[in-house]
Parts: structure tokens; sequence; C-alpha cells
């Protein structure tokens, strides 16, 4: 039987020229890794907007660097697209189509995308937008999971990929309905990178979210310790958001600020989705 990574590394060495689009999370990564070293005429593009954080930037610059790939950083405009930024649903939809249609005006390659075979089972209307551009998944041809992708970046040696939580897109954080400020995206990052930082390391964390939702800001966390552990903490937790937004200019929307569990996707209101 052969090996997810062998698997795929014959699938990609075997493309021709292409184009991945990394987000800089561990799964678009991982490919842009192995996909280089196999098939240098592989082009890497990653979109830079509010949306973005900045330390997913810093990681594709450096990556870039160290591995030698052609870099494009581009900026899709989906921040000023008015159907993204109305926050519905199916946002991730008009996410995908500005970001693909960009990749595709500037190059005459394949497009990939770090999809893996367990995303097919959660609700993303950005797969539509791959389709209609032709997009290719090769994780899903070579039938690799999120667990065997993070056991290749492994195999790879890539120590601060393999661990990487997951990190979706800033506007993730917004419940949907909200509309998007591009002001509110790099606050809603700093409130995370804090803790981060401020939060005991013997709290063990394994998940931070800032979210913005209709009754205020909630702070969720993630930690296999015992949550009245973290009744020292929560104070600390809420002064560090008013802080932040406060420093921002957006003080007032600091009325109420809440701390609670780590609730994956909390802030995706499915309900909401319009009936076709």
């Amino acid at each position: 039987m052969i090996a997810p990574e062998q698997k795929l590394s014959v699938y990609l060495a075997n493309l021709g020229p292409a184009a991945i689009a990394v987000s800089g999370g561990v799964d678009s990564m991982t490919l842009a890794v192995l996909g280089h070293r196999h098939n240098p005429s592989i082009d890497v593009f990653h979109a830079v907007s509010p949306a973005v954080p900045s330390e997913a930037t810093e990681r594709v610059k450096r990556y870039a660097k160290s591995e030698g790939w052609r870099l494009h950083i581009i900026d899709a405009g989906e921040i000023e697209d008015p159907e993204y930024l109305a926050n519905p649903a199916n946002r991730c939809y008009f996410c995908k189509t500005n970001l693909y249609d960009t990749i595709v005006q500037n190059t005459s390659g394949l497009v990939l995308s770090g999809t893996n075979l367990d995303d097919l089972g959660d609700y993303r209307p950005g797969l539509a937008a791959a389709q209609e551009h032709q997009v290719c998944h090769p994780y899903v041809e070579c039938q690799i999971t999120k667990a065997m992708l993070r056991d290749i970046a492994k195999s790879l040696v890539l120590g601060d990929l393999q661990d990487l939580p997951a990190a979706p897109c800033l506007s993730s954080r917004i419940e949907t309905g909200i509309r998007i400020d591009p002001q509110v995206l790099p606050v809603i990052n700093q409130v995370e990178q804090l803790l981060w930082k401020r939060i005991p390391a013997h709290l063990d964390l394994t998940a931070v979210r800032c979210r913005i939702r209709s009754e205020g800001i909630v702070v969720e966390l993630e930690t296999p310790q015992n949550p009245q552990e973290l009744n020292g903490v929560i104070q600390l937790i809420i002064d560090t958001a008013r802080e932040a937004f406060a420093a921002a200019g957006l003080k007032d929307m600091t009325e109420s600020v809440r701390v609670e569990p780590y609730q994956r996707g909390s802030a995706f209101l499915i309900e909401t989705l319009a009936v076709e």
C-alpha cells in the first residue's frame, strides 16, 4: 500500500505548472512545501487583507524564503465586495470567488487548494466557488484527511506547522448577519494574540476566539483543565479585550464582554441561509 505522502508527492510531481492558494494554515502550507519540492513549476499565491492574520502572512513569507517559492502576494479584493461584507451564511463563497478570480487572472496553471477529505463533511460554500474555477484539491484526490496531512507535516519536519491550531479567517469571528467591519478584524486578532501570551501556561490552552456576537464581545477558550481554573483569569481576559478595542477607537463595542467555553463555529448561524 502506497503511503499518503508518497501518493501525494507523485500526484503533485505529475501536475505540471500549477498555482497553490496558500492561507498560512497547516493544510495549504504543507501542500505548498511538498508540492514545490517535487514540482518546481508550482507557484504560490497568498492573499492579504484585514481578514488575514498578520502572523499567517509572516509565516508564508518565511517559508517562501527558506523553500525558494515563487511567492505572489495578492489583494483578492473581497473586502470591497458588498456581498462579502454583508456577511451572509455563504460569505465564504464570495471570499473564494474573489480569491480564485484573482489567481486565475495571474496564472495559466492549474489552481490547487488545501481542502482535505474531512472538509467535505462540513458546510463549505467556498467549495462551490472552487468548482466554478476548476480548482483541484490534491488532498481529496489522494484521500488524505486532516490527521494524515498533519502526519505529513511531521514527516517533513515542519515543526511549527504540524501542531498549528486551526485559524479560520478573522471574518469567521463575526456572527452571521453582522456586517464585516475591516477596522474591527485586526483588533480581534490582537485580542487573541495577547491572550495566547497573557493566559498562564498551566491552563494548556488549545483554542482562543474573540467573537463579535449580536449581544456583544464573547471570548471563547478551550482548555483541558477544569473550567473553574479559568476563574482567576476571567477579569484579565475581559480587560484585555476592552483595552484593545478602546485603543482602536471602538470602546462602544465593549459594553458587554463575556468569557465562554470554546465552541467551533459558534458565530456561524446556518439558519440564516436563504433557501434557494
